[in-house]
């Protein structure tokens, strides 16, 4: 009697597993490339089993829009938190954090998601919530610094400019001192 090798079996993936391998297409390749076909290739699964969670693509790409949307409302939440007195100092951690050149793949999702939201209803509604929310974040800490409400208004969406323009740019062939640069824009965003 022959032994022929035992065949691997294959993992069953849940929900989260095809959002999350939408989500790296996403931000590898646009929304354009958001298919059935694709996301099941490169999860190494067959189509049918993509039907055990979705309805069709639009289900995909409506959980795809809700787990971003969660995950950006989440982490600004936690990144503006402060305890009463330190708000200055949430700012210029936001900032920091933001403006970091850290988290490459997080802003190619974040451009991702928003040249979708150049096409796509639904994808324009999930941008605007979590920009309301991110700006009124960081308008409630302006606002425990002293300022106006004209005032923290204007330095939250001053805030965003600056921390999306900047993780989008290449600067090193600018200066060789960015981090002298972010701290002198930081005095100029946040309140001491």
């Amino acid at each position: 009697m022959e032994n022929k090798p035992a065949k691997t079996p294959r993992t069953a993936l849940d929900r989260e597993a095809w959002i999350k391998g939408a989500v790296a297409i996403l931000a590898d390749h646009g929304a354009e490339r958001l298919r059935v076909e694709v996301l099941a290739k490169r999860l190494g699964v067959t189509k049918g089993s993509f039907y055990w969670h979705f309805k069709d693509r639009r289900d995909l790409q409506d959980a795809v829009l809700e787990f971003w949307k969660d995950g950006r409302i989440r982490d600004i939440r936690k990144q503006t938190q402060a305890e009463p007195g330190h708000e200055a100092a949430a700012l210029l951690h936001t900032m920091e954090v933001y403006a970091s050149a850290r988290n490459r793949k997080g802003i190619a999702i974040e451009a991702a998601v928003r040249d979708w939201a150049r096409r796509d209803p639904q994808a324009v509604a999930v941008v605007e919530a979590v920009d309301a929310e991110r700006l009124a974040c960081a308008s409630r800490l302006f606002l425990a610094c002293g300022l106006n409400e004209h005032d923290a208004q204007a330095r939250s969406l001053l805030l965003y400019a600056y921390v999306f323009g900047v993780s989008l740019m290449r600067h090193g062939a600018f200066t060789s001192d960015i981090a002298s640069l972010k701290a002198s824009i930081a005095e100029l965003i946040a309140p001491r």
